[in-house]
This record gives structure tokens, sequence and C-alpha cells, in this order.
């Protein structure tokens, strides 16, 4: 296990926000740069308020900013764990700040908003860019989204995972965060909408017409069979919930 790195020797007085920070900058380095390993405990509080000259308060109240972070796994009773930051891991800090808009007037739209502006352009790149790999997949899950017109569970799941394939296809690791973060984001509606075989029928039509377009390789299209298919899928949630 590796040990937090000594503070500097200066004596001077610092005030205690300043002290925080420097705990917090100086042991997030340490995690970037993998002095502290992903996976391990976090060296006791005794050691960081030894090697850093600081009071047990400061360093708790560090270690409570980098769990927040996302750069502390922290659990009642144990030693905090190292989580080196990746795409997932900002993702879900920054989930849990955004989160907060699902319940205020207005949220949801804001976040469905990000979502086809997103969207449309990854839609547009899979149009033009999208190897014989990709549209195999989106060949898959949209053939899995058809099978499952009928059992509106699965339904949800599949189309979910239609969607999921786009976010790959640009081969970035932020993407497929994302399109877990507005998963998350806006699954509790989703779940709490009626599924009926004819809505579920009318998207699989909808995504069968996003894939036609990247078949034929014509962003435009795309974009706009896009855009169509998530305006009419946020009427249907806005005709539900009566606080949007």
């Amino acid at each position: 296990m590796s040990d937090i790195q000594p503070a500097s020797s200066e004596s001077q007085v610092v005030p205690r926000e300043s002290a925080v920070e420097r705990v917090v900058a100086a042991i997030e380095a340490q995690i970037i740069s993998g002095e502290l390993r992903d996976g391990e405990s976090l060296p006791a509080e005794r050691s960081i308020v030894e090697a850093m000259g600081v009071s047990r308060p400061v360093a708790r109240e560090a270690i409570k900013i980098l769990g927040s972070k996302g750069l502390l796994d922290i659990q009642p009773r144990h030693r905090p764990i190292v989580r080196k930051p990746d795409a997932h891991t900002v993702m879900d800090v920054l989930g849990g700040l955004v989160g907060h808009l699902t319940g205020q007037a207005g949220g949801v739209r804001q976040i469905f908003d990000v979502r086809i502006f997103v969207e449309a352009g990854l839609v547009r790149q899979a149009a033009t860019r999208a190897d014989k790999a990709d549209i195999a997949r989106l060949r898959q899950a949209l053939e899995a989204n058809h099978t499952s017109i009928d059992d509106s569970l699965a339904f949800y799941e599949t189309d979910t995972a239609f969607h999921g394939v786009l976010y790959s296809i640009p081969g970035n690791p932020i993407f497929p965060a994302i399109h877990n973060a507005f998963r998350d984001w806006l699954d509790l509606r989703w779940r709490q909408m009626p599924r009926l075989p004819e809505r579920n029928q009318q998207n699989y039509e909808a995504h069968a017409r996003i894939l036609e377009a990247i078949l034929d390789r014509d962003p435009d299209r795309a974009e706009a069979a896009l855009r169509d298919h998530l305006e009419s899928a946020w009427k249907q949630v806005r005709d539900t919930f009566d606080d949007l």
C-alpha cells in the first residue's frame, strides 16, 4: 500500500480551507499518477494527518471531498478505497448533480434536449463512418427490439440497447458513459409510463427508419429520423406526467 507523500516542511499556519484544499490536491495528484493505486485502501487517517501536517477534521473533510469527486469509495466503518477516474466515474459524479434537475420544473426536458443534441450528432457520424461491425450490431439491436414488441419491459431494454449502439460507434468511452447517465437520469420516468404494443410498434418503426438512413449513408435523413423519434417520445412522456 502506498503512503501519502509528506507535506512541505513550512511551518506557517494556513486557513482551514487552504489546508483542506492542499490535502485534496495532494491525494488527487497521487491517485492520478498511480502512486495510490486503483482498488487499494487509502492510508489510515492518522498517516494522512502526520504526513500532511494537518488536523483530523481537515483530513476528514478532504476525504469527504475526494469521495464527492468519485476518487474515493467511502463506506461506513471501512477505509476509503481509491478509485482512479475514468469516463464512467466522471459521469457518475455529474449524474448525482444533474439528476437533481429531474425533480425541478422543466428539468427533464432540459436533460432530454441535451440527449437529442448528442444523439443527432451520433447518428450523423454513424451514417458516414459506421463500419460493417457497427452495422451488424445495429441490425442485431433492431431485431431484438422487433421481437420484444409484445413485451413492454423487454422492449424498453432493447430500445435502450439500440440507442446504446449509436453511442458506442465513435469508439470514445465518454459517449457510452453519457448514455448510461441519460438512462439513469430518465429511467424512473420511463418505467412509470404505460407501455402499449402499439406504442412499441411506433418506436420500433422509428428505429428502423434511423437504421435505414444510416445504411443509405444519408446523415441528414438519419438526423431527421432521430429528431422525429425523440420528439415523439418526449410527447409521450409529457402527455403522461403533469409535473413536467
